[in-house]
């Protein structure tokens, strides 16, 4: 059963702040099956986004990572690519997916490290 997006970004917004960095939510979403975007600001005006993967991703995932993954209800991916861009352009890209779906809730986590805290969740498209 998938999480609810109001509880899974309550739980991850948590954990980021345990963990020293911090997240806030800048944009409130549909509670139950909102799609998350999380942009991971590096502090020196550059920025990764991560973006939920198609669904049918999260199949093939559990498929071949190990056991561990079989409790992940989500996957992710570098929306950009694995270098940095500007924190305008995505800002710029996230306005435009706002417009387009409405109830899309955003996160911004601020981290020099450019932590994602995605981990056994990331996965590569390309």
């Amino acid at each position: 059963m998938r999480l609810h997006s109001h509880i899974w970004v309550s739980a991850f917004i948590r954990q980021v702040n345990t963990a020293g960095a911090s997240a806030v939510l800048t944009q409130r979403g549909e509670a139950t099956a909102g799609a998350i975007y999380i942009k991971v600001a590096l502090l020196d005006r550059t920025a990764r986004l991560y973006s939920p993967a198609p669904l049918f991703l999260l199949e093939e995932t559990k498929q071949v990572k190990n056991e561990i993954t079989q409790d992940i209800d989500r996957v992710w991916h570098s929306e950009f690519g694995s270098e940095p861009r500007d924190e305008f352009e995505i800002d710029q890209f996230l306005r435009q997916q706002t417009q387009y779906d409405p109830d899309i809730w955003l996160i911004e986590v601020e981290d020099r490290e450019g932590r994602h805290f995605l981990d056994n969740q990331l996965i590569d498209i390309n």
